[in-house]
């Protein structure tokens, strides 16, 4: 029997180990995975500034362009001239001041007026006369609406402001954030309320940023979620899953099929960088992220 018991907890712990990938096995799918970005460039990358708020803009800018980043994302409208001299571009412009932003958004009629102003007199043409395509929004919190009330009122609000967007051709842009971890209550916080609202506001200015990383968190089915419903997804964030650190070995999303996805849907944007380097030489954890993604 003793001698049973250990040919059985033999092959229990060979069939572990022949499940569960070595240190060395995962080391070397992510060199593989590295080996596949020297070779293709389907991708447009992107960097969230304030990731990297430890460096000067113009530091971000050089090391941006060395790493092959074409886009630096969510910076105030203040800030979009400095990119020109770089030959840079902001796929997603920042829109948390004024007191709105996250936890208070288009879900409450109370804050439309207010909104309002906000984007029609200064986000909206700013973003604009600098070129750039797309504006976040956001839902704000529940703080005890329904799914529905938070629905109608987004599209009451966001109704009065789209006219003002296809003037000056400026995509509203909401983003999908988790309510689980890193933003309580937040509302627009599933892929199937994001794209209701789409459908409700049935405008080519309104549309969601699908955050991998958020998703992953609150729903997972993330590629085919990507397949099924692009046309809603004016842009893409990475970060890795759990932690939102780096998007390397260290984490459960397989980034380079996510990436392959989205080339797939024919998709010609940006994919924003938008993690927080565990390494501290964060321009290296970014370089690897470029290379990862660049499917």
């Amino acid at each position: 029997m003793a001698s049973r018991r250990n040919v059985l907890r033999t092959l229990a712990t060979g069939l572990v180990l022949a499940s569960a990938p070595t240190t060395a096995q995962r080391m070397e799918q992510l060199e593989n995975w590295l080996q596949q970005g020297k070779n293709e460039g389907k991708i447009r990358h992107s960097v969230a500034r304030w990731c990297f708020s430890d460096y000067k803009l113009e530091e971000l800018c050089t090391a941006a362009k060395r790493i092959g980043i074409e886009a630096i994302d969510l910076l105030n409208v203040e800030e979009l001239p400095k990119l020109q001299k770089h030959g840079l571009t902001c796929p997603m412009v920042a829109a948390i001041r004024g007191g709105y932003g996250i936890t208070k958004g288009w879900n409450k009629p109370e804050h439309h007026e207010g909104l309002f102003k906000l984007y029609a007199e200064l986000l909206i043409p700013k973003t604009a006369e600098a070129g750039m395509p797309n504006v976040i929004c956001f839902s704000g919190n529940r703080e005890g609406l329904s799914d529905e009330q938070g629905l109608q009122h987004c599209v009451e609000g966001l109704k009065k402001l789209l006219p003002i967007a296809e003037k000056y051709k400026v995509t509203l842009v909401m983003e999908l954030l988790n309510s689980k971890v890193d933003h309580p209550d937040y509302m627009c916080d599933r892929s199937a309320w994001g794209i209701e609202l789409c459908k409700r506001l049935d405008s080519e200015y309104f549309k969601l940023l699908y955050d991998i990383y958020h998703m992953q968190i609150m729903e997972g089915d993330i590629i085919r979620t990507i397949k099924e419903y692009h046309r809603y997804f004016a842009h893409y964030h990475t970060a890795g899953v759990p932690g939102r650190n780096e998007i390397d070995h260290t984490q459960e999303l397989n980034y380079p099929a996510i990436m392959r996805a989205i080339v797939e849907t024919g998709y010609k944007g940006f994919v924003a960088h938008e993690f927080l380097p565990k390494n501290p030489n964060k321009l290296l954890s970014l370089e690897q992220a470029v290379k990862i993604c660049s499917v």
